[in-house]
């Protein structure tokens, strides 16, 4: 019993020591490369074959991390999204507002329009860009801005210094190509930003209305490009429309990652940014009356057609608010103004209605 016990010992020796056997083989390779491969011993060849697979398995995903990880050129697709082309949405809706007082319409008006358009493009482009690169290290701990190309590491912060420096010339030349001292509006919105980039950001309430403020600026730009007399009101329901969605987006970054990612967000809570959203929406709505009634330049005949524009802005108002509190929607108000098909359907009726009433006093003459 003690024989048959005993007998597998050196059976577990010989079994342990296939080790050193494809060393000594690799390190002789003439005869390998005279005798053929079916003399070799089956264990032998397995032996090599594992331990050469599991050398070249590793050799290869290490090559193709130091390649990921040594990419110094950003791909031009990461460096798009880096400059957020989603957003310039906001340039087109705002800065062409300032058409609504020009009569008649002219191919010089459009032109000079385009031109605000481009600025603030390129303005706001930088602003992304520097404020991506402020906050690299916070949108890492966000659920959905660590994918940003700078948080993820796509986009180096060096190529983000050169994309930065060749934005600022861009931009220093779109005010120098246009008429003298008429860039005012663009420079100060960029001197907001970068204060608001800086620092200003981490302040509740001034967050938001730095925000919105911008928006303004815009339509000041556009304005003064074009040569017509700003309205008051006008710009009073874009300021307080902006300020309205600047806000819902706070809500829903505060339901969505709490509020350790923006320290601005530890002077709200939200029952207090659900009055703020309802008190600037009425202002919205009232102030956008008040310009239809006393500023807008329609005809008499068009009050049936303005009358009827107001319920359409107020629905608006109404949508968001519901898609804002009900849904839990807002985290990007581009998104949700642009793919809600009941607010597409009301903004193009809304549109309808105030081209008729812009377009009625030239049929009359």
């Amino acid at each position: 019993m003690d024989i048959t016990r005993s007998s597998p010992a050196p059976v577990r020796v010989v079994a342990v020591p296939p080790e050193p056997e494809p060393a000594d083989l690799t390190a002789l390779p003439e005869p390998i490369a005279v005798e053929p491969l079916q003399t070799l011993p089956t264990t032998a060849t397995t032996a090599t074959a594992t331990t050469t697979a599991t050398t070249n398995a590793p050799t290869t995903t290490a090559t193709t991390t130091d390649v990921r990880g040594r990419r110094s050129r950003p791909r031009p697709r990461d460096l798009l999204a880096l400059l957020r082309p989603g957003q310039w949405v906001k340039n087109l809706a705002v800065v062409p507002l300032a058409l609504l007082d020009t009569h008649p319409w002219g191919t010089a008006a459009f032109l000079r329009t385009g031109w605000a358009v481009l600025g603030f493009t390129l303005a706001s482009a930088l602003v992304y860009v520097v404020n991506d690169l402020a906050d690299r290290d916070r949108d890492r701990l966000h659920p959905v801005k660590r994918h940003r190309p700078i948080a993820s590491g796509r986009v180096s912060t060096l190529a983000a210094f050169v994309l930065t420096g060749a934005l600022a010339l861009a931009l220093a030349g779109w005010a120098v190509a246009g008429p003298a001292w008429q860039w005012w509006p663009t420079a100060l919105y960029l001197a907001l930003s970068l204060a608001y980039s800086q620092g200003l950001k981490h302040v509740p309430l001034v967050d938001a209305f730095i925000v919105a403020t911008g928006f303004v600026l815009r339509l000041v730009q556009g304005a003064l490009l074009i040569g017509a007399q700003m309205s008051e009101w006008l710009a009073l329901c874009v300021f307080s429309l902006c300020l309205m969605l600047a806000l819902g987006k706070r809500r829903h970054e505060m339901t969505a990652a709490g509020r350790a990612h923006r320290p601005a967000l530890r002077g709200y809570t939200l029952a207090f940014l659900d009055h703020l959203v309802v008190l600037v929406a009425v202002l919205t709505a009232v102030s956008y009356v008040l310009y239809l009634r006393d500023d807008a330049s329609l005809a008499a005949g068009a009050s049936l057609v303005t009358l009827l524009s107001a319920p359409c802005a107020v629905f608006g108002l109404a949508r968001y608010l519901q898609l804002l509190l009900v849904e839990e929607g807002g985290g990007n108000p581009v998104h949700v103004l642009f793919r809600d098909r009941a607010t597409l359907v009301n903004a193009a009726l809304w549109a309808v209605l105030v081209a008729l009433a812009l377009l009625l006093p030239q049929a009359s003459a």
